[in-house]
């Protein structure tokens, strides 16, 4: 299990949900947060990877990290 320096305010477990259903759910959470919340998205979609980073530029908000498990990844973002 991989350890990260970043203790999520809320996590999203999205673990077997498919693309884009991981970045659905994440939008839904970041709309309900206030500014500077830490956000933990569990996924196991490939697509997360590539779509979440993407979004999050778009939309202006910070990927602090992505920890690798060895069958979800942990995304890390924080709300601006």
């Amino acid at each position: 299990m991989s350890e990260t320096e970043h203790e999520p305010d809320v996590t999203v477990d999205s673990r077997g949900a498919t693309c884009p259903g991981p970045l659905m759910d994440l939008i839904g959470k970041v709309k309900e947060s206030d500014p500077g919340t830490v956000i933990e998205l569990q996924t196991s979609d490939d697509g997360s990877k590539s779509d979440v980073p993407e979004w999050l530029d778009e939309a202006g908000h910070d990927l602090l990290e992505v920890v690798d498990h060895d069958d979800y990844w942990s995304m890390y973002v924080e709300t601006n």
